[in-house]
């Protein structure tokens, strides 16, 4: 029972590390383009600017796929760039 544990606190870790650095690269994307968290919230179309900030800092919110593609088309970059740094690696699910 403790291994079931302990694998899934890592599994945890791995989890949060991969929404930090998506994360990370979505407010890099976003201020090479100079653009204010308010700025693309309101290009995403929502009138609150908590989902970007918190996203940015994964803070309790993490961006969906479709967050990811508006994004990218409004950035006007590859969607992958947000994945730039991202490690997979094998993990027990169990």
């Amino acid at each position: 029972m403790l291994k079931n544990r302990e694998t899934s606190v890592k599994n945890e870790h791995n989890i949060e590390d991969f929404y930090k650095i998506i994360g990370k690269n979505v407010k890099l994307k976003r201020e090479e383009k100079d653009l204010t968290q308010l700025q693309l919230t309101h290009l995403i179309g929502f009138k609150s600017v908590s989902l970007v900030s918190q996203a940015e800092i994964n803070h309790n919110q993490h961006f969906s796929i479709k967050h990811l593609f508006m994004i990218a088309s409004i950035l006007e970059c590859d969607i992958l760039d947000f994945f730039d740094g991202v490690k997979i690696t094998k993990l027990d699910w169990d």
